[in-house]
């Protein structure tokens, strides 16, 4: 085995602290905010905590669940997230597996159409015109239909799809399976990696999406999550405490409010990322090595 060089070694040690530093700058607010939620307002004062809580409470998340309706909030995202990332999968599962047949008539035009989307955008004031005519208004799906498919998602798919060997479709179709079936028992099984790695940058997309209700929603029983986080955060408007007792409403500290907020927001995705993030490289990188 030849050795290495000292140049390539410092790289490595270079790259290493780089990497380090990198990942000390991104945790470094995420503690502070886990720390700052988990003080006790009566030890802490007027204090700023640091790494480890001043004390230890759980009253900030007691009274932020208390005190609003973030689990009604908390539903609602929920939602959106479970149906817009089903309706992604399966509109461009769908999309992509016709695209992918060279003998489909309409694919050049499809395939022309989802390219000009990329490159021009009809703009925000049609789109909201075109939910007022559909009568879409003030419902959940002007939050969840708009990104079901997107050219670059539908590529993506196309692509991954054009690499399965083609011996394992044309024999499914010999024994009398249907395009449905071919897509349901062969295509999507072996399409794990691109299928595990598209739930998880659409869930995030739809869990961070407050642009959307702001535009499209009227009642604030169908708001998603970010807009009462967006509320405490940016407008100032916290949690009302008006269900609260008075004796929790003195106590409440509005910083380690909002740090609670942000826990509670962030939580979900913190944990199922783990779990997925194997697919990444495997799930992008295979399905854009041909086009």
């Amino acid at each position: 085995m030849a050795r290495r060089s000292a140049g390539a070694a410092i790289f490595d040690f270079l790259n290493v602290l780089l990497f380090l530093l990198l990942s000390w700058i991104f945790i470094y607010p995420l503690l502070i905010m886990i720390s700052l939620s988990l003080s006790d307002p009566a030890v802490m004062g007027g204090d700023t905590a640091g790494l480890l809580p001043v004390g230890f409470s759980l009253f900030s998340y007691r009274a932020l669940l208390e005190g609003s309706s973030i689990l009604r909030y908390y539903r609602n995202t929920i939602m959106y997230v479970v149906l817009g990332t089903f309706f992604m999968l399966s509109l461009t599962s769908l999309l992509a597996y016709a695209l992918m047949h060279r003998r489909f008539s309409g694919r050049r035009p499809i395939t022309l159409i989802l390219l000009v989307t990329m490159f021009f955008s009809g703009g925000l004031v049609p789109l909201y015109l075109l939910v007022l005519k559909l009568g879409l208004y003030n419902t959940i799906w002007p939050i969840v239909i708009p990104g079901s498919v997107g050219a670059w998602n539908v590529i993506i798919f196309r692509t991954f799809f054009m690499q399965l060997p083609d011996s394992l479709r044309e024999s499914a179709e010999i024994d009398g399976a249907g395009h449905l079936t071919v897509l349901l028992r062969i295509v999507l099984p072996l399409s794990k990696a691109l299928l595990a790695t598209f739930t998880l940058f659409t869930a995030v997309a739809y869990w961070n999406s407050w642009f959307d209700a702001v535009i499209f929603l009227r009642d604030r029983v169908l708001y998603p999550i970010q807009v009462f986080l967006r509320s405490m955060l940016v407008e100032f408007d916290p949690v009302s405490y008006n269900s609260l007792p008075e004796e929790m409403r003195r106590r409440v500290v509005p910083r380690q409010m909002n740090a609670a907020a942000l826990i509670i927001t962030i939580l979900p995705i913190l944990c199922v990322y783990p779990f997925l993030q194997r697919y990444f490289a495997k799930g992008v990188l295979v399905g854009s090595v041909k086009g």
